[in-house]
């Protein structure tokens, strides 16, 4: 079947109590036993396993085509059952460009419980083959990358990882498993903030993990899950299998309006570089077009002046709305040096911005007026 069928069925069918097309929400945190002892519904307790988890898991794993998965509150949550898998020792080979919670995550909890962090550029293959030359458990890759949208060749670094008996885990928040899917090129294990284009209308918090394998690795993942107690309430799961099912639609639209954005920004005065994989200028552009069935709806754009002039532009906006995250129907934007405080590798100069589904000749408009002052 086609993805776009996938994402309307996977996970999904009437209830069998009541005929119901779409699922209904079980809030209850308890389940009954039989009379023996058992849990003929196999289900126990909440933390454990909900009827809408369950069908969520499922729903990610049909649309990345793993083996099993295990839904998380956030996506720094399923972040942090993949590290809290490893071992005090491991090495854990990291983007040196990437969303700024995950070497946080790295450097501020887990370098203290024992996992060696070491920050490369992951677009570089012989820096790549260069950092496995010492003994690493995990490559963690980001791709497009937050907020320079940087691009690694995920089957590329998946043979290098392999070859040196390393396991690879793969961010595709950004591409979501409608442009992009990483098991299929070799990653292991693939995480997402389940809150930006899968839930897509920012209203849920989530996160995932999916597996290529249902082996003991996920096995690990799972038993962090329920016994951390990181898992999402059954209204959250109920809303991100929601946004699944209209996810290659809504991709493709944002894709359409991020190029039509970037190419007005590319050729506008005010602009000195955007940073977008769509553009044949971008540096990633052959890989990405290898590897994506299209570019993402992300791309972020610099103006000089620095701080102040792209705080200015930010300001004078009237459609796009200054907030952080992505993925919703609304363009947002957001100068991310001043959200990710003073270790920021962001430039000053920079806007982060997810584009949205208004008619991209209004978003233009937007930011014509916004750049001119």
């Amino acid at each position: 079947m086609r993805f776009e069928t996938l994402a309307v069925h996977a996970g999904h069918s009437p209830d069998a109590a009541t005929g119901a097309v779409s699922p209904p929400i079980h809030l209850s945190t308890t389940f009954e036993r039989a009379a023996d002892g058992t849990f003929p519904s196999g289900f126990v307790y909440i933390r454990d396993g909900n009827p809408n988890r369950r069908m969520l898991e499922e729903c990610l794993t049909v649309l990345e085509g793993g083996a099993a998965a295990a839904a998380f509150a956030s996506g720094m949550a399923a972040t942090h059952a993949i590290l809290q898998a490893l071992s005090p020792g491991d090495r854990v080979i990291a983007p040196d460009d990437a969303y700024y919670g995950t070497p946080r995550l790295l450097r501020e909890v887990f370098t203290r419980w024992g996992l060696v962090h070491a920050p490369v550029d992951l677009t570089d293959l012989g820096a790549v083959r260069r950092a496995l030359e010492t003994p690493a458990r995990l490559v963690w890759i980001e791709t497009p990358s937050n907020p320079l949208l940087r691009v690694t060749d995920i089957a590329g670094v998946a043979d290098l990882a392999h070859r040196a008996g390393a396991l690879v885990a793969c961010d595709n928040t950004w591409a979501s498993p409608a442009l992009m899917r990483p098991l299929e090129l070799g990653a292991d294990l693939v995480m997402h903030s389940t809150t930006k284009y899968l839930g897509g209308h920012s209203d849920v918090q989530g996160g995932a993990v999916v597996g290529r394998a249902d082996d003991e690795f996920i096995g690990r993942v799972r038993l962090a899950q329920a016994l951390a107690g990181g898992v999402p309430s059954p209204f959250d799961c109920w809303l991100v299998l929601r946004g699944a099912r209209s996810l290659a639609c809504r991709m493709r639209a944002h894709c359409e309006h991020a190029a039509t954005v970037a190419g007005f920004l590319a050729g506008h005065p005010g602009v000195s570089t955007v940073h977008y994989p769509g553009l044949p200028s971008h540096p990633g552009h052959d890989v990405a077009r290898r590897q994506m069935s299209a570019f993402g709806g992300m791309l972020s754009f610099e103006v000089p002046g620095g701080r102040p002039a792209a705080l200015g532009v930010a300001g004078r906006l009237r459609i796009v709305t200054r907030a952080t995250s992505l993925g919703g129907s609304e363009s947002l934007i957001e100068h991310r040096a001043s959200v990710e405080g003073p270790t920021s590798r962001a430039p000053e100069g920079l806007l982060r911005m997810s584009v949205g589904l208004e008619h991209p000749d209004d978003i233009i408009a937007d930011l014509d007026q916004a750049l001119r002052g």
